[in-house]
């Protein structure tokens, strides 16, 4: 019988070579180097969430589409539209990752100024790591 007794990917066994980068765009040589599958896929999240559909280039259905409903009024039906496009679009682009949870932040009264924050909770499958995503849009 097989048995995974640890899963790592090759790439996180080299402490020193970069395996991608991550955001913000600010370092030193503009690009600021991830070094664990980890924050590689806290980057590739961030990406998607914040790209629109038509955005990238040869693959323009990828993207979180949020800017759509910017001038929608926020409410539980703008909430509950935001969470379907970001589990499929999670579903869809990235299958090792499953969302746990999208918590939105309703206090100091963000959404007088049409500013979504929200926390996605996810797990990656198969290496037992839970991670989040603070983010906030305007």
């Amino acid at each position: 019988m097989a048995q995974i007794i640890n899963n790592r990917y090759p790439l996180d066994s080299q402490k020193r070579k970069a395996i991608g980068f991550g955001f913000p765009l600010d370092g030193n040589a503009v690009f600021v180097p991830t070094y664990t599958t980890r924050k590689q896929i806290q980057a590739n999240l961030l990406n998607f969430i914040l790209t629109n559909k038509g955005e990238r280039v040869f693959n323009p259905n990828f993207g979180g589409n949020l800017r759509t409903l910017f001038f929608q009024q926020i409410d539980e039906i703008t909430e509950d539209q935001l969470i379907t496009i970001i589990q499929e679009g999670i579903n869809t682009y990235f299958p090792t990752v499953q969302v746990k949870e999208i918590k939105f932040d309703k206090e100091n009264g963000q959404t007088d100024r049409n500013v979504i924050q929200f926390n996605l909770i996810y797990q990656i499958q198969n290496f037992g790591i839970e991670d989040e995503l603070n983010i906030s849009l305007q």
